[in-house]
């Protein structure tokens, strides 16, 4: 005999609908529960206007609201966003790092819904920040982290109790990332790239993400044959474009903004760099990946479960003539590039399913709820 397959009202929490690893997360994440036949919807704290991202969710068919945040601490989110939790019926909230935790998950409580939060980077914050969401912490069913690097810092900055700790990788829907050569002379076109060789990263423009360091590492091999394209936007832009300023030839590099196409653009690159100061699992490298792409980042947060040294691309401490041998290295060896792109794409292919990713949050949320009801 079978039994019905139970039905889930799923809300996902967020700071807000900008472009960023952690909305992309949810996105996906929110896709795959819906193919799955629960009912869907995310929650921005953030006022007027949205980000790009809300379209993103309403075109897959995700109910989107907005409950936004009052000035500093606000006492009355709390209260508003259990009541919009309420008309959504959520059997479980699941919120995306510290903001939606801190208010999500005692609004959460509130309604009587599971409460599950995904931990996505290192989060330092401030003292009273961390309080708060120790605290918060404490009201979840389920505390996950994305990477085992993740997981260890959340368990050294004393994020949750480690009986509610989890670690779940994330998950891509890599088939968006095919090798396309079609799609790779397009993009090329359009950026202006003719027959160079391409180093190009992808992210938000931000201290943290460091593209400013790349500049200056690959600044001495950047020619007509060696082109630089950086994909983003962000508070950091005028620091980054300081950086191109500064170089002999700044026509270089492309600085394209913020782009909604990244896995057509992508093709476009024979490598694939990140320079960060600090990561979780950032999904755009295993994403590089998929497209056939060898990495070359910084060994920071979850990049060393990510990128196989010597076999899927290089890996340099945070170091800016560290990080320019590594990129000389593989714009001098192109066949060793390649190697390593294709195997990579291996790789990610068979570490980074999406189906993977959604079925583990599934057995998680179906834990949850099974102790809410005892």
């Amino acid at each position: 005999m079978e039994y019905p397959v139970p039905v889930w009202s799923i809300v996902h929490v967020l700071s807000s609908y900008g472009v960023g690893g952690q909305e992309r997360v949810a996105l996906d994440l929110a896709i795959g529960q819906q193919a799955r036949g629960h009912r869907v919807s995310v929650i921005s704290l953030a006022p007027e206007p949205d980000g790009a991202m809300a379209q993103e969710f309403a075109q897959a068919g995700i109910a989107t609201h907005r409950v936004p945040k009052r000035g500093g601490l606000d006492p009355t989110l709390v209260p508003r966003l259990a009541l919009a939790l309420r008309r959504c019926k959520a059997d479980v909230v699941h919120t995306h790092n510290p903001l939606p935790l801190i208010y999500g998950a005692p609004a959460a409580r509130l309604v009587g819904a599971a409460a599950i939060h995904t931990k996505h980077g290192i989060n330092p914050g401030s003292r009273g920040q961390r309080m708060l969401r120790r605290a918060a912490a404490r009201l979840t069913h389920a505390f996950v982290a994305v990477s085992s690097t993740t997981e260890a810092q959340a368990r050294d900055q004393r994020d949750a109790p480690l009986a509610k700790l989890h670690s779940i990788p994330n998950g891509i829907r890599l088939d968006r990332y095919a090798p396309d050569l079609e799609a790779r002379a397009a993009a090329r076109v359009e950026l202006g790239l003719g027959d160079a060789w391409v180093i190009g990263t992808v992210g938000r423009l931000d201290q943290f993400k460091n593209q400013a360091m790349l500049v200056r590492a690959a600044a001495p091999l950047l020619s007509s044959m060696v082109r630089l394209v950086i994909i983003g936007e962000g508070d950091a832009r005028a620091e980054v474009e300081a950086a191109i300023a500064a170089l002999p030839e700044p026509r270089w590099v492309v600085m394209t903004g913020r782009r909604m196409d990244v896995p057509r653009l992508v093709h476009a690159f024979d490598v694939f760099a990140l320079s960060s100061k600090s990561e979780g699992l950032p999904l755009v490298v295993p994403e590089a990946m998929a497209a056939g792409l060898p990495i070359v980042a910084t060994s920071v947060g979850g990049l060393p479960s990510v990128v196989d040294p010597g076999v899927t691309g290089l890996l340099v401490p945070v170091d800016e003539a560290a990080f320019g041998v590594a990129l000389a290295s593989l714009a001098n060896d192109h066949a060793r590039a390649k190697a390593m792109g294709a195997r990579g794409r291996e790789v990610a292919l068979a570490r980074y399913s999406h189906d993977r990713m959604v079925d583990q949050y599934l057995t998680l949320y179906g834990e949850a709820l099974a102790t809410r009801a005892r």
